[in-house]
């Protein structure tokens, strides 16, 4: 078997972590590859003691890894799509950070879910991207343009309201007077869309979610679309420019630009441990149905 791991921090207690991860892959026999600026880090502390090869970029990943192991949070789950993309790598996150909805393996369990997954007791979960253009020229927009959980478009450097002008399939929806839109997949549904008011929406199910943040429209309600909508946003700011973010990587437009969003040619592969679902994350890491008269 052949992995490849990404991390971007290396402190505190996720040394002991990284070591359990590195030395439970050693005894099974298994290929690594190191995220090169990772390995960097570790290695400030002289560790690990071997060498291992480390890879830098999408261009040095292909379909011959089975698989890509994130060490984090949920933000580092995230930034790993940017490199596997669209090599139908199955990402699995090992969680040393906070909330861990998406990296789903506790740290306590590094060694069971490695055996999980050498044994092949697992599913594989094929998760929806959106992918983002403009009208106006973005450098930032040229190669990677696509996002796993949402895109959003907000206000920048003030406190006044944005207008988002929103087509769907090229009909007029209607003009949300707010801070920003989120357009989120079922993935990011439980992410920035949930606290905003919208809905939870099961990973398999074929639809996004629009979500106004803030918004002065005491009408203005989330929005259920089937993910094969083609969205045009144009966004009208008294500031020249606005934010526009693809989940945590962030770029500004400018004021009355058009943006188009549309589910990505490509999805994404996660694995999914047989003992851990869906509706267990849910009930575990966001206290789903927590009721003492439960």
């Amino acid at each position: 078997m052949k992995v490849g791991i990404y991390g971007q921090y290396y402190k505190g207690e996720a040394i002991s972590y990284i070591e359990i991860l590195l030395k439970t892959l050693a005894e099974k026999d298994i290929e690594v590859f190191i995220e090169e600026n990772f390995y960097d880090l570790i290695k400030i502390n002289n560790f690990p003691e071997k060498e291992y090869q480390t890879f830098g970029d999408y261009t040095d990943l292909d379909n011959s890894f089975e698989v890509m192991l994130t060490v984090g949070g949920d933000g580092t789950f995230l930034r790993a799509v940017t490199f596997v993309r669209d090599l139908d790598i199955p990402i699995l996150g090992i969680n040393i950070g906070r909330l861990g909805f998406l990296a789903t393996v506790q740290k306590e369990n590094i060694s069971e879910a490695i055996d999980l997954l050498i044994t092949k007791q697992y599913k594989i979960n094929e998760r929806t991207l959106l992918a983002v253009t403009s009208n106006k020229k973005n450098e930032d927009l040229s190669e990677i343009n696509f996002a796993l959980n949402e895109i959003a478009v907000s206000r920048r450097n003030t406190t006044s309201m944005i207008t988002v002008e929103t087509y769907l399939n090229d009909e007029y929806l209607t003009s949300y007077w707010a801070d920003g839109l989120i357009i989120a997949t079922p993935t990011g549904s439980t992410g920035y869309s949930l606290s905003c008011g919208g809905p939870v929406i099961t990973p398999n199910t074929k639809s996004l979610a629009i979500t106004p943040i803030a918004p002065h429209n005491l009408n203005a309600r989330p929005l259920i679309i089937p993910d094969d909508t083609q969205i045009k946003i144009k966004v009208i700011a008294r500031e020249k420019q606005a934010l526009l973010s693809l989940d945590s990587r962030t770029t500004t437009i400018e004021s009355n630009s058009e943006v188009f969003i549309k589910k990505a040619d490509f999805s994404l592969k996660t694995i999914q441990l047989s003992q851990q679902t869906f509706f267990k994350t849910l009930r575990e890491k966001l206290l789903w149905g927590e009721d003492k008269r439960n």
